[in-house]
């Protein structure tokens, strides 16, 4: 069975004038063994039938998973990190500062401009030197004033981030998809389940009413018995911006590009693999869209209409690969998911031929949703209200608030870990099934390939050394 081992090294950082804040922790002690996390398979709920299912889900809807208790301070106050300084983690970082007790105390990236940056912002906003700069990561997790850790580097450093977090008791807002791998998105789950954090997935469209709605009429029986449910998400849209040369160049000063590349292979430093959107369409620190934009559409099709990951599934994928300068992954695809009992998923980048978004279609009716909007047939849906009994999804309105009230409750937030971990991986194994070439039978409750050793070894991604897998 994997494993991943952290060995962590005497880490460097750059502090703002003034000293940091005292966090809710101060004065707390976590463990800082560095421990080894193996990835377990957990147990998934037994198959039931449409009907019978629909009713426990609405049970379980009621009822949120409670986490063990954790102080957070005399005073309330929670403190949070951020790990990836760039336009989304600024982005994400942005939605925490005006909650109340909310105080960011440190930023980190290995550019340094970023990172002084995002202090910078930080500091002003607060109007007062409260935030600290750090190149490497590891100095912040070995911080015991920081409760919550809001991880937003490339994709292939997420599950390291996540796991080293969970390790030292922080809750987490991570982007998504969780990884680069299956394994790494099962690591992270099972990390966070084991320490007991609270952990939010940054698929914000949980927080949108009208994907909600969507999810709650396929999830109620108002369009009738679902049948197919069709998933579209950007993919040859988005082309390299860098059109230099791609050989190797001299790291510019401000970057510490082994802490960038790290568990990634290691490649000579060029400009490409630094620039927006170019490290997305690399193989190194992406799956690609397939994954990193369909996992908000995959996760919204799977809140819908569970069954997708409940029962095992044919899937076939078909897909172009990019070839183009530094970029190597998968460019446009189209996949099918077919179920025994009848019932498809099919998903394809945007127009080819889906429309972007999630659409469940059932025997008396349809809904589409995208971030432009909801549709449906027929339209009377969109004003339908759930009624008591029926089953009514979490309701969150904005998702860092949502992230803050869960720490405090200790109930799981509207997009718990293991929602993100299904909805990554499945855009993952569908590119597993595009690079074998040939059809694949996924079993979704032991998480693995049936009888396929050469689409199984795909599941797991070598890490480089000090980051081994």
């Amino acid at each position: 069975m994997a494993h991943i081992v952290h060995r962590v090294h005497a880490p460097t950082r750059d502090r703002q004038p003034g000293s940091p804040a005292s966090g809710i922790g101060a004065g707390s002690r976590r463990s800082r063994t560095r421990s080894i996390v193996r990835m377990i398979h957990r147990p998934k709920p037994p198959q039931v039938r449409r009907r019978c299912f629909l009713r426990a889900a609405g049970v379980a809807a009621a009822a949120p998973f409670i986490l063990p208790a954790r102080a957070r301070g005399a005073n309330g106050r929670i403190t949070m990190a951020l790990l990836g300084s760039g336009s989304r983690g600024t982005a994400d970082m942005r939605g925490f500062l005006d909650e109340d007790g909310i105080q960011v105390i440190a930023a980190c990236d290995v550019q340094q401009d970023r990172r002084e940056n995002l202090a910078k912002l930080v500091n002003d906003h607060y109007g007062a030197n409260v935030c600290t700069a750090y190149r490497d990561f590891r100095e912040v997790l070995q911080r015991d004033d920081v409760d919550m850790v809001l991880i937003a580097p490339q994709d292939h450093w997420h599950a390291v981030m996540a796991v080293m977090a969970a390790e030292r008791g922080m809750d987490m807002y991570c982007e998504k998809p969780l990884g680069v791998s299956v394994r790494e998105c099962q690591a992270i789950r099972d990390a966070v389940r084991r320490h007991g954090v609270v952990f939010q997935t940054g698929t914000q469209q949980r927080s949108q009413r009208n994907f909600r709605h969507a999810c709650e009429l396929a999830r109620n029986g108002y369009l009738g018995a679902i049948h197919t449910v069709e998933v579209a998400a950007p993919g040859p849209h988005y082309q390299r911006k860098y059109k230099g040369p791609v050989g190797p160049q001299p790291v510019p000063e401000n970057l510490d590009y082994e802490m960038y590349v790290g568990p990634a292979a290691m490649k000579p430093y060029n400009e490409g693999r630094l620039a927006w959107p170019d490290w997305y369409l690399i193989w190194d620190y992406c799956v690609g869209f397939i994954t990193n934009w369909g996992v908000h559409h995959l996760d919204i099709a799977l809140w819908g209409c569970p069954r997708l990951a409940q029962a095992t599934f044919d899937l076939e994928c078909t897909a172009d690969y990019r070839n183009d300068g530094l970029c190597d992954n998968v460019n446009g695809w189209r996949a099918t998911f077919a179920y025994a009992d009848g019932l498809r998923m099919n998903f394809s980048d945007t127009d080819h031929p889906y429309e972007q978004g999630c659409k469940f279609i059932g025997d008396e009716g349809w809904v589409h949703v995208n971030r432009k909007g909801i549709k449906a047939e027929p339209e009377s849906l969109l004003k339908q209200v759930m009624r008591p009994g029926e089953i009514h999804l979490h309701e969150s309105e904005h998702h860092q608030h949502d992230l803050v009230e869960s720490m405090r409750s200790r109930r799981d937030p509207v997009a718990p870990v293991e929602a993100g971990c299904r909805a990554s991986y499945f855009g993952m194994i569908a590119d597993i099934a595009a690079r074998v070439r040939r059809p694949v039978r996924w079993d979704p409750v032991a998480e693995r390939f049936e009888n396929d050793a050469e689409a199984s070894r795909l599941l797991v991604r070598p890490m480089r050394a000090p980051w081994s897998a």
